[in-house]
């Protein structure tokens, strides 16, 4: 398997010619937090003892953090205790020392290394060493002196870690009401931590002792229950119950209500059923919230009718309560899913009388025009788009409801001199969206040349000289501390004030190869330069090449667009090779292990460990050989995209449903939110980066027929 040696700040350091400590493949190795990372470390160790190499404590340094996190304390202590390295890294040495000493269980020690890394620390080390010099002197005996470092350190990062230390702190110091504060936040705001049954116990060893009320306990259990934590929701209500705490049928109720999600969690649906009728008969909010609930899994089952019949009862039975809002719109939405337009028109309608306030008002709104486009009702949708657009013209659907609006007209028989004229609107208006590559599509059928969204294509910056900000990140990268370079220059990123300083460090991070800051610079400050100004500096940092030679070889490797590897990294990772979602997806391509396993099995590769997935060269080989069988079967990019995101069995289904639809029509009917929004924004940026870097290939054509995908083919 092909790997590579050098990401991000590690190609800089690489392809300047500065001297290295550290072999490529150990730096490599740490990064990827591969097993024989710290083998590596300690053999670059030695041979550098062995010839006597200037660079001991650099390379002392990594190996003993490496150590550290791998449980081997004497090691570590050894190793870091006697190192010895130049200014920029001195702060990060002591904070090491410091961890050493600490979990050595030499307290006094690990304060007076944790002093001198808030003492010469950037402010990216010195809030995490203050918080660490905070528990070492409490450890060490010395909780009057620990105060002052863990007010500071708790109050700026409040976690259940510090707030309990802190309150030890108080107690010492004789601030028993503030001990009992954060005791009680600890024991409320986060009941699955293990601190929390220690504060509770500390709280209710205290004269007078702690009682929690109902409200403090049904807390405590939404917050298990929200953790993935049901049977010890279950135990936190049964111990409120147990106080007799729920005395009246509003207590029941709530209990009850509580009671019911944490058994559907634990696989008891009768127990839960039984549960919600307690709950139904319970005040109007709670009864209300119950029967929302059933809809919902009625809902998520996919029993639509069963769905729509109960979301039609929340909303006529509770019609002033909070979740009548989310009923009310869901039976709207489910008449257009079964496609009756006319119910849909009238439950949208409804809708929008009874929930003048809703958050959802501007996307009732879009689906009522839509209803009235699948009935040929074209003036009537104008009419619904208008209001939108008038009605919330900050609403991100106003780029659909204009193009909806020059389609209905197209599709009413209208000639190219009103519908050409609103569709370059929509380019002009939005030209980084879905709706203005529909828009050129739609132009180019009727015969005419769309504007251009961006007159110019990203242009970067070029200047060889590091920042001053980031030198410090290139220093800790240089060293082999990933993670703390990568604090460091977020650090530095939440520092920006104006977009001038936010252009000139976007594209300094993208020469480092940091393209994961150097979007998230633009997301914040460049918005404006980017899509209204259309700036190509400043589009250079939405829409990078990155990670160019990896992507176009494996690109050509598996005969599949760069583009489209690069839409989808984009809409997956933002380019950040080191992130993890909730459903275990990693890296740039947000692959999940089992995923990977089966690619490796179709690669004849062993299975790659979970941890190699933040590769960014694996993750791109697995992620355009995956998109490259993706696009063999379904033959089109919006299929593609459905299916990486909702698996192909879910793209195969809606294709069955409503592949007869043209493509516009096709992508607003599919079912799942989170979907529909991905296929747009991979779609737009696919076009966006083919019309930016394709030039050499010729304009690309986007199809709106939706193809029929191939029976055999990628089904995971």
């Amino acid at each position: 398997m092909r790997r590579w040696t050098g990401v991000g700040l590690l190609t800089v350091g690489l392809g300047t010619g500065g001297a290295w400590a550290q072999s490529p493949e150990t730096l490599e190795a740490v990064r990827l937090h591969r097993a024989e990372a710290r083998s590596l470390a300690q053999q670059d160790f030695q041979s550098c003892m062995s010839s006597k190499c200037p660079d001991a404590g650099r390379i002392a340094l990594l190996a003993g953090t490496l150590a550290l996190s791998e449980g081997d304390v004497a090691e570590a202590r050894t190793l870091l205790t006697g190192a010895s390295v130049a200014e920029p890294l001195r702060p990060y040495l002591a904070y090491y020392q410091g961890q050493a000493h600490f979990y050595a269980g030499d307290a006094a020690a690990a304060a007076e290394a944790f002093g001198r890394a808030v003492e010469k620390g950037s402010p990216a080390l010195t809030s995490r060493a203050r918080a660490r010099l905070g528990e070492a002197l409490l450890a060490a005996g010395k909780a009057k002196e620990a105060a002052p470092s863990l007010e500071t350190a708790a109050t700026e990062e409040p976690s259940a870690e510090l707030l309990y230390q802190r309150a030890q702190a108080r107690r010492a110091t004789g601030n028993t009401a503030g001990e009992k504060a954060d005791l009680k936040t600890v024991a409320l705001r986060y009941p699955a931590h293990p601190y929390a049954d220690e504060a509770l116990a500390k709280l209710e060893a205290q004269k007078p002792a702690l009682k929690l009320t109902l409200a403090e306990h049904l807390q405590r259990a939404r917050g298990l229950l929200d953790a993935g934590e049901a049977k010890r929701t279950l135990e936190e209500l049964e111990k409120a119950e147990a106080a007799k705490l729920a005395r009246t049928k509003q207590d029941k109720a709530q209990v009850a209500l509580v009671r019911a999600q944490a058994l559907y969690a634990t696989g008891k649906r009768e127990a839960a059923e039984q549960a919600l009728a307690v709950a139904r008969q319970g005040p109007p909010a709670v009864a209300a919230e119950a029967a929302y609930v059933t809809a919902r899994r009625a809902l998520k089952s996919d029993d639509n009718t069963k769905a729509r019949e109960l979301m039609a009862a929340v909303e006529k039975t509770w019609p002033k309560e909070n979740v009548a809002d989310e009923a009310g719109f869901y039976v709207g939405w489910l008449d257009l899913q079964a496609g009756r337009f006319e119910e849909a028109v009238k439950s949208f309608t409804a809708f929008d009388q009874r929930h003048a306030r809703s958050r959802r008002r501007d996307e009732a709104m879009w689906y009522r025009s839509l209803a009235h486009i699948r009935m040929e009702q074209y003036g009537k949708a104008r009419e619904v788009l208008g209001s939108l657009v008038d009605t919330f013209s900050r609403s991100s659907l106003v780029p659909q409801a204009r193009y909806w609006s020059a389609r209905s007209h197209e599709l009413e028989g209208a000639k190219v001199d009103i519908t050409g004229p609103a569709y370059e609107a929509v380019i002009t208006s939005a030209p980084n969206s879905y709706y203005a590559l529909l828009a050129s599509e739609r132009l180019h059928a009727l015969g005419r040349q769309p504007p251009p969204g961006f007159p110019e294509a990203p242009k970067q910056l070029e200047s060889g000289e590091v920042p001053p900000e980031l030198k410090l990140a290139v220093a800790l990268t240089g060293a082999g501390l990933f993670s703390d370079a990568a604090e460091e220059v977020q650090s530095r990123t939440s520092r920006i004030r104006n977009q001038e300083q936010a252009l000139s460090f976007a594209h300094a991070l993208l020469r480092l190869g940091e393209y994961g800051h150097a979007h998230a610079v633009a997301a914040r400050h460049l918005w404006g330069r980017a899509f209204g100004a259309r700036v190509p500096e400043a589009l250079a940092a939405f829409y990078p090449r990155a990670f160019a030679n990896a992507v176009e070889s494996e690109a050509t490797r598996y005969e599949v667009s760069p583009f489209l590897v690069w839409a989808i990294m984009r809409r997956e990772s933002a380019f950040r090779p080191e992130v993890a979602s909730a459903a275990d997806a990693r890296g740039l391509m947000q692959v999940i292990p089992p995923t990977a396993r089966a690619i490796a099995k179709k690669l004849s590769e062993p299975e790659p460990a979970p941890a190699e997935l933040f590769s960014p060269s694996l993750s791109i080989r697995y992620g355009a050989w995956y998109l490259a069988q993706l696009m063999k079967r379904f033959s089109h990019p919006a299929l593609a995209a459905a299916a990486y995101n909702a698996g192909p069995e879910a793209a195969v289904k809606w294709v069955k449903e409503k592949g007869a639809l043209p493509l516009d029509l096709f992508v607003e009917e599919i079912p799942f939110r989170e979907t529909r929004g991905y296929v747009k924004q991979v779609l737009a940026d696919l076009y966006l980066y083919q019309s930016f870097y394709g030039k050499q290939t010729g304009p690309q054509r986007l199809s709106l027929t939706v193809p029929s995908p191939a029976t055999e083919g990628v089904s995971f």
